[in-house]
């Protein structure tokens, strides 16, 4: 698919120029291509060492960096221009392999980066115009009308998601009490504390009425796995691509792991989503925005980072599954 660019330009009508680097040589003259293709002027071309050595420059509106195999030192380069970039209000796309995501993830902690998992070039010049597109003030022609099309699909899918979400997390709380739950198909309520030892009876008390009910539990860690894996199966007998809903599949791996007290990494996160990497971390992104995902930095690492479930869509999970329980007991 070809995409076409006017010249970007300022509300001065500046052009807006781009900062690329980049350890291969190859590399650097494919993204200047990519970069003069989208109607971009191109500021500088470096190294990544050339981000840590000598004075301080001025980067580009826009900046570009190739970083496939983080090392320590591409790392403390990836973090300085990430800050650099965060207080400029510049904007940051990164490109990386699968073994490198963790630590480029971890690096661009504050720039909203976008990141790239061996991205071809047409990716490469579609991140450039969803990056131009958050641009204010912008001046230029932005992504073919399928593309736009496709970003806000991708955005109105994310919002109806925290919609919903919302709507069970505020749900009306008296109706959940008047409703019966000793039944659980799936074994959600704990166990009723009935037993007093002799002597030890207890005395009325008088306890005024809750606000609200507590908080209903997540399912156990096993019984989403086991959702998990259902889905999976499907791609055994049907082609996947026919299934793919990766907003959904991540919020019930990140469901488990919240059960299981574990922690999960950018990488681990994409792979459970069904989707190729890129793709995975713009859903990552969208969700992080709407409020369902929430980043957690390592205290005793600063090179990881993580991704878990945030309080809000956490309530909203455990309602879904509770809901879902109510409808398994009419089943059977």
């Amino acid at each position: 698919m070809d995409f076409t660019y006017e010249m970007a330009a300022d509300s001065a009508g500046m052009p807006l120029a781009v900062s690329i680097f980049a350890d291969c040589l190859d590399m650097r003259a494919i993204m200047h291509e990519d970069v003069q293709s989208a109607g971009l002027t191109v500021r500088e071309v470096g190294s990544l060492d050339e981000l840590l050595a000598g004075d301080v420059r001025a980067l580009g509106e826009l900046t570009l960096v190739d970083c496939p195999r983080p090392d320590v030192a591409s790392m403390a380069a990836l973090a300085r221009l990430d800050s650099r970039v965060a207080n400029a209000g510049a904007k940051l796309i990164v490109s990386t392999s699968v073994s490198g995501l963790d630590d480029v993830f971890c690096a661009c902690a504050e720039s909203g980066a976008q990141i790239l998992v061996d991205p071809n070039r047409g990716e490469r010049v579609i991140a450039l115009g969803r990056m131009l597109a958050e641009v204010p003030n912008l001046r230029l022609r932005e992504l073919s009308e399928t593309d736009r099309l496709a970003l806000l699909r991708l955005t109105e899918q994310v919002g109806k998601i925290a919609e919903r979400l919302d709507r069970m997390d505020t749900g009306s709380w008296a109706q959940d009490a008047e409703r019966d739950e000793d039944d659980s198909a799936f074994r959600f309520k704990s166990p009723v504390d009935s037993y007093c030892a002799p002597g030890m009876e207890r005395q009325p008390q008088v306890i005024e009425a809750p606000q609200r009910k507590a908080k209903a539990p997540l399912p156990s860690a096993s019984l989403v796995r086991k959702i998990i894996a259902a889905r999976q199966l499907r791609t055994r007998f049907f082609d996947g691509e026919f299934f793919a809903d990766p907003a959904w599949d991540m919020l019930l791996d990140l469901t488990a792991a919240r059960v299981e007290h574990a922690r999960v990494s950018v990488t681990s996160l994409c792979i459970a989503s069904g989707v190729p990497p890129t793709t995975a971390l713009r859903w990552i992104g969208q969700m992080t925005e709407a409020g369902l995902f929430d980043r957690i930095e390592d205290e005793t690492d600063r090179r990881r980072a993580f991704v878990c479930l945030s309080d809000k869509a956490a309530e909203g999970m455990a309602r879904y599954f509770r809901e879902l329980d109510r409808e398994a007991k009419v089943l059977v």
